[in-house]
């Protein structure tokens, strides 16, 4: 059985309480991790060859990227407040220090890239929430850095599912690059749940089901999806965040969904 599902860990001396290198995960693309601090505390990254986007999930930090200074970055309580996260894009061979205001809860999101981009904050404006499905595959999406915004690899997106409801549905894959019909991008899932007790399920598998893999999350949990479909419900009563991270060869979003069940985007439901 791959080792898809990682859990966070009481925080290090530095705040980390998760952390993923491509190493790690044995694919090429995406690094992520995970820094909860406390007020006055800092978290620092960046390095050659891979550009960063880091994202105050909750809190408010300052970030430091080389020279330049960006302030009050954030100011959510939680992830499952109806507002933006901060974000700040860090370009390839910078190094940045983010520095906590208060309780900051701070994702570190990195992938290949060549130097040369500029640093800078995203504004909360160009992260409206948008909605996406109908019925109980509704949920709520915030583009933090998608493909059309200035980057070399890296695609950050953010989104609630209401308790009940599914997501990433119907089932979806990107992990083939085929011309104008899918691209091969890595991703993973950082789940959050409101109230913390709560758990979802996340499903990981491919036509062939030489890999299937079906987890239990909890809050905090962290989702590897190197290929396959990468559908999640949410349970009843518990709402569900995930930041998703996403990097490939080819920065584009275009995924295939599940034949058996696209359907359902088309109803009505067919006959037995």
């Amino acid at each position: 059985m791959p080792n898809l599902i990682r859990h966070s860990h009481a925080p290090d001396t530095d705040g980390c309480v998760l952390e993923i290198t491509p190493q790690d995960a044995g694919w090429q693309h995406v690094g992520f991790r995970v820094n909860r601090l406390s007020a006055g505390q800092a978290a620092s990254g960046g390095e050659t060859g891979r550009e960063t986007c880091v994202v105050v999930l909750a809190g408010t930090a300052d970030i430091a990227v080389e020279s330049r200074r960006f302030e009050r970055i954030g100011g959510r309580s939680s992830v499952f407040d109806d507002a933006s996260p901060g974000a700040v894009y860090v370009p390839a061979g910078m190094r940045f220090t983010a520095t906590a205001r208060n309780e900051v809860e701070l994702a570190v999101c990195s992938a290949p890239g060549k130097p040369g981009r500029t640093p800078r904050a995203i504004d909360a404006g160009n992260m409206p929430k948008v909605v996406r499905g109908k019925g109980t595959n509704t949920r709520y999406v915030r583009n933090i850095l998608p493909e059309d915004q200035s980057a070399d690899s890296l695609i950050v997106v953010e989104v609630i599912t209401p308790g009940g409801h599914w997501s990433s549905y119907p089932p979806h894959k990107h992990d083939t690059a085929t011309l104008g019909g899918e691209t091969a991008l890595e991703e993973t899932y950082y789940h959050r749940i409101n109230p913390s007790q709560g758990f979802a399920f996340q499903r990981v598998y491919t036509d062939d089901r030489d890999l299937d893999e079906t987890m239990c999350v909890h809050d905090g949990d962290l989702v590897l999806v190197p290929r396959g479909y990468h559908p999640v419900g949410a349970a009843h009563g518990y709402d569900l965040y995930y930041l998703n991270v996403m990097a490939g060869p080819r920065r584009a979003w275009v995924f295939r969904n599940d034949p058996e069940h696209e359907w359902m985007l088309r109803e009505p439901r067919p006959e037995s």
